[in-house]
């Protein structure tokens, strides 16, 4: 026998065997001008407009909708369907629609931004921001241009919340079962589980966009094979480029690699049963993780440990105080599992995926850390889908989680924490911390900058003693792509998963 291989050296020749020509997807293909074929990390499990269900659909979503507002290439709100938004009081706000259509032709009016928020907001509804637009008071609609939403109390936030990914503006005209946004591309077709096929659409609100024909947006689950599929040529453009794989992408003179730091992996909880209802526990689980080395084995060192809520240090209500909250410590770990009456441990289950390798590798260091200091973790690695619903229904006892907020404002982070919203398999199921839940609705109703540091200063106190997550990595999410593609950008920072925006001034020739 030679001398031991290691793990990096195996994923590393994985990668390289992957990368060889001849690994194609059926029909996949590249290089016609003018048509993008874009390579999915998996196939949407749906693409409601108002639902989550990850970064693949989220992407799609972006060709096919389009909210009250968005973001510019620089990471900057902008005006969407809205051309202007104002505040009307303390509670109100008052967007101005511009001239837009949606894609059965019709405009886009106040009524339908109004009944929009009504379906979203709806008692059986399950949409991701339903518990947000619950706290909307009334809609008003003076004029087809002009809406003014009016919340129960100050929403300092409210225009962010608009741009969300999750909600978008659908036309209350929508046929039963499906919805018609006002995106620059049309969904023509599409073969469950390979593909979706979409066009442009001809009356998109900004004038000479979409400059593409088409996108055609191919399922591959298996990351190696993304990369295969894009240096054989099969692919313009793909998501989620492998950490494995970024070297020898970003040497490679036909294609271009662009990569930010702004997602990032943490643990979720089940504290509807022992032992994860007390935080004694969840913390002791905070600090068995050796992070430096999680960045290594699972991002080959693209990426930096996290130990707090996952603020970013070019925020400016970043608390550099926190910054080893969650450090690693074993002998503290071992004592806290002691006082929460667990001295020699006990066995649970870990749930995450295969289908990513960043969530199956985080998910095996991390198994790895928890049994040192006495914590037994089964593996559970579904397909995404299954690990979506499992999460949704809080089939797990601790969970992987990997994402980006929801935009770079602090309230960004409240989906992951808050645990008054309605279950969702992006938090922890049924952690319902009060303090956290009040501050963050202080923090978003203070208009005074100043005063929101002081208030997310102190949610961040409650959540390094709490544990609403466990904060693991950032790391560095990146795109590829033929150099032939021009006008696509990654979004700066918690932005990153918004970078389907810019498929409207994407162009390949």
């Amino acid at each position: 026998m030679g001398p031991p291989i290691s793990r990096r050296a195996v994923l590393a020749g994985t990668a390289a065997t992957a990368m060889l020509p001849f690994l194609r997807a059926p029909g996949a293909r590249a290089a016609t001008p003018g048509m993008l074929t874009f390579a999915l990390s998996s196939f949407p499990p749906t693409i409601q407009p108002w639902a989550n269900s990850g970064t693949a659909a989220a992407t799609v979503k972006l060709m096919i909708y389009r909210g009250l507002t968005s973001y510019g290439p620089d990471g900057a709100l902008r005006g969407e369907l809205a051309e202007s938004w104002s505040r009307l009081g303390t509670e109100g706000w008052e967007f101005r629609l511009r001239d837009a259509n949606f894609q059965n032709g019709e405009k886009v009016t106040a009524a339908d931004v109004k009944w929009t928020i009504e379906q979203i907001a709806a008692e059986r509804s399950t949409a991701y921001f339903r518990a947000e637009m619950q706290g909307v008071a009334r809609v008003d609609t003076p004029d087809e241009r002009t809406v003014r939403i009016y919340t129960r109390q100050p929403v300092a936030t409210l225009p962010i919340w608009m741009a969300s990914y999750h909600m978008p503006i659908i036309s209350r005209n929508s046929p039963r079962g499906s919805s018609i946004g006002a995106g620059p591309f049309i969904l023509k077709r599409q073969e469950r589980g390979v593909s979706l096929e979409l066009e442009p659409f001809a009356g998109y609100h900004r004038p000479g966009l979409p400059k593409l024909r088409g996108i055609r947006a191919v399922a591959y689950a298996d990351e190696n094979l993304r990369v295969a599929a894009l240096r054989a040529g099969d692919v313009d453009l793909i998501e989620y480029v492998p950490w494995q794989a970024m070297d020898a992408i970003a040497a490679d003179a036909a294609l271009k690699l662009e990569t930010v730091d702004g997602a990032f992996m943490f643990l979720l909880f089940n504290a509807t049963r022992p032992p994860f209802n007390d935080a004694r526990v969840r913390k002791a689980v905070a600090h068995a993780i050796k992070r430096d080395e999680l960045v290594r084995a699972a991002f080959f060192g693209r990426g930096s440990p996290l130990m707090q809520l996952p603020i970013p240090e070019t925020s400016p209500f970043y608390n550099r105080e926190f910054h080893d909250g969650w450090r690693y410590d074993a002998d503290l770990a071992k004592r806290l599992l002691t006082e929460a009456g667990h001295p020699n441990g006990f066995s649970c289950s870990l749930l995450s995926t295969a289908q990513y390798g960043m969530h199956k590798d985080t998910a095996e260091v991390v198994q790895q850390h928890l049994a040192a200091v006495g914590i037994r973790a089964e593996l559970n690695l579904p397909d995404w889908a299954t690990r979506v619903t499992a999460g949704n229904r809080g089939q797990y006892d601790i969970a992987v989680q990997g994402t980006a907020a929801d935009s770079n404002d602090p309230d960004g982070i409240a989906n992951f924490i808050d645990g008054s919203l309605a279950p969702s398999y992006v938090r922890s199921h049924g952690l319902k911390i009060d303090r956290i839940t009040e501050l963050l609705a202080a923090g978003r109703a203070e208009l005074d900058e100043g005063k929101r540091r002081d208030i997310y200063r102190e949610m961040e106190q409650v959540a390094i003693e709490q544990v609403p997550l466990v904060g693991l990595t950032w790391r560095s999410q990146g795109y590829a792509m033929r150099r032939q593609v021009t006008g696509f950008r990654n979004l700066p920072g918690a932005l990153t998963f918004y970078s389907g925006l810019t498929f409207e001034t994407t162009e390949v020739a």
